[in-house]
């Protein structure tokens, strides 16, 4: 009687375990995303605006035609407007970039660890054995990200409709969300194997580079949980790593995703005409603004999500 009921609370309490850790990393990558859209949305649409435009921006013989094309290119019909309505013109988007970022955090940040802990289990000895404890651990890290990335592109239509509200609003104008669901259909997955192709990299990188961060500085060993600054610093170097990889295959999905619901061009001759227009610095443009929000976006936003599910983890439990 008394073995059934000590199995009866080992197993409650197994469940309970399990449970406390899916909440925390619910928790707090749904505050990292809500925190995220609303202090970095303007950046986001600025650096998908710069992707976008298909012509020269930077005329180095001319430094006000470079004002001018980056203020057109900002800005589009607010050009002209006043300092209140320029930055208002940052906001398009917001609801579609609200659920969009939001659910893309928690499946991302929260899912990651899911996805390692399976791994772990499954590959933990053959990775150890193959390529030492720590490589190991960071390789396992940055697999599991890079999967997780791939089953990302679930979320595309909700970014798919961000970025033409951002780069293209007269296509939404005047249809409601349900319209433009029922009548595109698989048209928002246009770009789905480009996303595919660019988010495996990049959460490679992101993950990968975070846990090796970690593991050099001796985090995650033993059960030592990082401090802010540690998962800062670890945010910097994944987040850096991640966006200059995946830079060249994002250009080439935002010029998708806002092309007219209607065209059928696809990625390819979207590359060679990019590359024939504009060569292949053309592939880097927006990769500055994105790089300069490296610092307060991704890190903040990937900080907030591993400490606030290292912390949750450790108090429901």
């Amino acid at each position: 009687m008394k073995d059934n009921q000590s199995s009866s609370i080992v197993s409650t309490s197994a469940i309970m375990h399990s449970s406390g850790k899916a909440n925390a990393r619910i928790i707090g990558s749904a505050v990292a995303g809500v925190s995220e859209l609303a202090l970095f949305h303007p950046v986001d649409t600025v650096a998908k605006r710069l992707m976008s435009t298909e012509t020269q921006l930077i005329t180095l013989s001319s430094p006000a035609q470079t004002r001018v094309n980056l203020n057109n290119a900002i800005f589009r019909s607010c050009a002209t407007e006043g300092l209140g309505q320029k930055a208002m013109s940052l906001f398009p988007g917001v609801g579609f970039g609200a659920a969009y970022k939001i659910l893309q955090r928690v499946y991302k940040f929260g899912g990651q660890p899911v996805v390692l802990d399976i791994m772990t289990k499954r590959f933990g000895k053959d990775f150890d054995e193959k390529f030492g404890h720590k490589t190991g651990r960071t390789l396992l890290s940055a697999t599991s990200g890079s999967l997780i990335g791939i089953g990302e592109i679930v979320l595309l239509p909700l970014d798919a409709l961000k970025v033409k509200a951002q780069t293209a609003p007269e296509q939404l104008r005047g249809r409601g969300v349900v319209e433009i669901f029922r009548k595109e259909g698989f048209g928002l997955y246009r770009g789905a194997g480009l996303t595919a192709m660019r988010n495996a990299p990049g959460s490679f990188a992101l993950f990968g580079g975070a846990t090796a961060a970690k593991t050099y500085m001796g985090v995650g060993e033993d059960g030592v949980r990082a401090t802010w600054t540690q998962d800062a610093i670890a945010s910097c170097i994944g987040a850096t790593a991640s966006i200059s990889v995946a830079q060249p295959l994002d250009v080439v999905k935002t010029r998708i995703q806002n092309r007219p619901f209607d065209s059928p061009e696809g990625g390819l001759t979207i590359f060679r005409r990019l590359i024939q227009n504009e060569g292949f610095g053309g592939l880097f443009k927006g990769l500055t603004p994105k790089l300069l929000v490296v610092g307060p976006k991704l890190i903040f936003s990937f900080t907030i999500a591993q400490h606030l599910i290292g912390y949750f983890e450790h108090a429901l439990k």
